[in-house]
């Protein structure tokens, strides 16, 4: 059977409000049968009706109240069971969907029609949530759905102190058990959902964890994983930052993977970059279920409590961005965001980009006639980065604005390559972030060391390297906290000093106000390209602008975990490259002194 799950037309489809689904059931007849079981359970958290048919009172089935995009996704999973080679077609399924819109509650219809659905004896199914209170917003639906079905009550067996319910035929068990507890691990399950996989992002560890639950496919081909999520409320990180991209790419069709469908709901790039989405008239793109469980009315007030700051539930803006709107926190959607973070993701070099992260930097050694280098660290708590600023030697052509006019002028480019190194300690003490760090060391963009003085040595040799190469200007630093580098510098085969002049000390922060804008300016007009990767992606993101009365300074969004050493060693490589400078030859010192070069 040739089918593909891409859905390359998905703009398209979700501000039509059409299904992000590209095909029918691959089996029909399967899907129909578990449209019978899902659409016949009762939704509790909505008031009861009397049922003249029944005789009595009952809660709204779900297929009263859904909307067709809950059972296209319904039909999708169920009905890629091939019922004659016992072997499901599709194996993993990914939804992100804005709060609100019965995440939790359609998760509990979909394991409990599994439940009923599958033939295998004492067969395990798992809901696996990040927390307790995520595992019991799970199984409490469940539970009570069974409650509210007669029929269903004498078939199933609730547990409400194991959270588990037992089918008594097959003696099936649906279990929902969170990450935070012991019985997470050693499970073997074939029918997987993963609630709030976002959650798990911030979990050291998490991938290995979720490898573990999901292994029971491997000898159970009936099986699925379902993973459902809203957005993250930070930047996207570790096993969730994983999936997000993979699943993305599936559906633009740029991985080919048949056994994979993700139903995204979130907006198209163009709707990011105009703004698009903080229009309320919009918001329906992430939140198929606006009219039934989602109220447009909250949302618009809730939007303008958050925006002034006067949430009663001390929600953030962010915050609503990314779990109302679906909105990826990130460069483009904070308020108080550097500039040039809106044209970072625009300004790869794409030759420096395709290179292994350190042939990048051979490359951009090259390309360039000279190059300041920039650092930035603090203690154990901080990344010690480092970038690269070249200019490259032949001059281009750019158009500015003077006195209201355009005009033409040739200017040199420059090329950015950054690194970091941070101590193994911190992936203990600032567990928050340890997924993102493991993400940029996997890239190659970070070192992680186990001595404090191992950052510098690297450092100290890509100095050297550069200095050797000819290229040097000067090592461009903040003067606070880093004695034991700038006496690493001074060492005679390295011999980078204040005194000489390879050595400067950069002022910090209203002191870097030319630096900053400088930059972003540059990046704006195609002046400034860099090496891309994740690293620098996130530190630029962390980056937040004060400004006062007649100056700004750079400083971090989130105190502690958000780092962004790499980006003020960029500006401070900048300082000198808006100087124009001309690089250290260190043939020089033997040609002043009449000694021969060989």
């Amino acid at each position: 059977m040739r089918f593909t799950t891409a859905c390359p037309d998905w703009e398209r489809r979700i501000l039509a409000r059409e299904s992000l689904i590209p095909f029918a059931p691959l089996f029909p007849d399967e899907a129909e049968a578990a449209l019978d079981v899902f659409k016949s359970l009762q939704v509790t958290d909505l008031p009861t009706f009397f049922d003249k048919k029944l005789g009595r009172h009952r809660h709204p089935t779900f297929g009263e109240t859904c909307d067709d995009w809950v059972f296209d996704f319904v039909a999708a999973i169920f009905g890629s069971y091939d019922p004659d080679m016992a072997r499901r077609q599709i194996e993993e399924f990914f939804l992100l969907i804005a709060k609100k819109n019965t995440k939790s509650t359609i998760a509990a219809g979909i394991m409990l029609t599994a439940l009923i659905r599958n033939w295998r004896n004492n067969q395990e199914l798992l809901i696996l949530a990040p927390t307790q209170e995520v595992a019991g917003n799970s199984f409490k639906p469940a539970a009570s759905m069974v409650r509210a079905d007669l029929e269903l009550s004498t078939l199933l067996h609730v547990q409400d102190n194991l959270k588990q319910i037992t089918h008594l035929t097959t003696k099936a068990v649906l279990k929902v058990v969170s990450a935070d507890s012991k019985t997470a691990s050693g499970k073997k399950a074939a029918f997987v959902l993963v609630e709030e996989l976002w959650l798990f992002g911030k979990k050291a560890g998490a991938s290995g964890m979720l490898q573990e639950a999901t292994g029971g496919l491997i000898s159970r081909p009936e099986g699925f994983v379902i993973y459902i999520t809203t957005q993250s409320d930070e930047p996207p990180s570790g096993v969730f930052k994983e999936k997000l991209d993979y699943f993305r790419d599936v559906r633009d069709g740029k991985i080919d993977d048949p056994r994979s469908l993700g139903i995204l709901y979130e907006f198209p790039d163009a709707m990011i970059d105009s703004e698009a989405y903080l229009d309320p008239k919009n918001w329906y793109v992430t939140n198929p279920n606006m009219g039934r469980s989602v109220r447009q009315d909250w949302l618009e007030r809730k939007f303008l409590n958050v925006r002034s700051g006067a949430d009663e539930e001390g929600d953030s803006f962010q915050g609503f961005l990314a779990k109302h709107l679906n909105v990826e926190i990130g460069m483009r959607s904070r308020a108080n965001r550097w500039a040039g973070s809106d044209f970072w993701l625009f300004a790869e070099d794409e030759e420096l980009a395709s290179l292994p992260h350190f042939d990048a930097l051979e490359r951009l050694l090259d390309r360039c006639e000279v190059v300041a280098i920039g650092v930035d660290g603090g203690g154990l708590d901080d990344l010690f980065g480092l970038t690269i600023i070249g200019r490259e030697p032949e001059e281009i052509e750019v158009e500015i604005k003077v006195n209201g006019k355009m005009t033409s002028v040739f200017m040199k480019p420059w090329l950015s390559w950054s690194h970091a190194w941070c101590h193994r300690k911190l992936l203990t003490a600032r567990k928050k972030i340890a997924p993102t760090l493991l993400d940029i060391e996997k890239a190659g963009q970070l070192t992680i060391v186990d001595n404090a003085l191992e950052d510098i040595a690297s450092i100290i040799e890509l100095v050297k390297m550069v200095k050797e190469r000819g290229l040097l200007a000067c090592v461009a630093v903040d003067p606070a906290g880093i004695g034991d580098f700038v006496e690493a510098l001074a060492v005679p085969d390295v011999d980078v000093t204040e005194e000489n002049g390879l050595l400067v000390g950069v002022p910090q922060g209203f002191g870097l106000m030319n630096s900053i804008k400088t930059t972003e300016r540059r990046l704006s007009n195609g002046l400034l390209k860099h090496s891309g990767g994740p690293l620098m992606r996130w530190c630029v993101g962390n980056l937040k602008i004060e400004p006062t009365a007649t100056a700004i300074r750079a400083t971090k969004q989130t105190a502690g975990d958000a780092k962004i050493d790499p980006a003020m060693a960029l500006f401070n490589g900048s300082t000198i490259m808006v100087k124009n400078p001309e690089a250290h030859d260190p043939r020089s010192a033997y040609e002043d002194h009449d000694l021969l070069v060989i």
